[in-house]
């Protein structure tokens, strides 16, 4: 479904591990990019270089969960041999053109990998400790209203956008 209207904010949203709703996160996640693996092309008939983009092919993705001080939660994300889950759902609020009132539609961001870097952060009186996990990503997907957008999976040779299996005929083909 399109939005009929105009996307204002992130009016709210909430973060699950493996289903399991995290608490003491701060209020901002920041997305990875999702960056091409390039070639640089040259050669006869074409004047200097260019990078083509390798379809499927991402450079290293990596999320940051930041939470305000420790508490269990934070723990359960720092083990190196097992995969986690995390689930980002939001409401994002818009306005509609047509009667200029407000309303909202979900977005549903999850991401799969395992723990990368954490770091404990600074320990102050009446401050917080700005402690963080950082995973390594092998899996993400962003889906809005329902409808998923773009889906990433390293492992299992997996990228899709717009409901389009971008690597269809590559996978036809080898």
């Amino acid at each position: 479904m399109a939005i009929a209207g105009i996307p204002e904010v992130i009016n709210d949203f909430n973060l699950y591990l493996t289903g399991e709703k995290l608490i003491g996160t701060t209020g901002e996640v920041a997305l990875p990019d999702y960056e091409a693996i390039t070639a640089t092309i040259s050669g006869n008939g074409i004047l200097g270089e260019f990078d083509a983009p390798v379809v499927g092919h991402f450079s290293a993705m990596e999320v940051e969960i930041p939470f305000r001080c420790f508490n269990a939660d934070y723990f359960k994300l720092l083990d190196q041999r097992e995969a986690i889950e995390l689930t980002l759902r939001g409401a994002i609020q818009y306005v509609d053109r047509s009667s200029h009132s407000a309303d909202e539609m979900g977005m549903r961001v999850v991401f799969r990998g395992r723990c990368k870097k954490f770091t404990p952060g600074t320990i102050k009186q009446r401050e917080a400790q700005e402690c963080s996990a950082t995973l390594d990503l092998t899996f993400y997907m962003i889906e809005l209203d329902g409808t998923e957008r773009v889906r990433l999976d390293k492992l299992n040779g997996e990228y899709k956008l717009n409901g389009k299996d971008m690597l269809a005929k590559i996978h036809q083909l080898t």
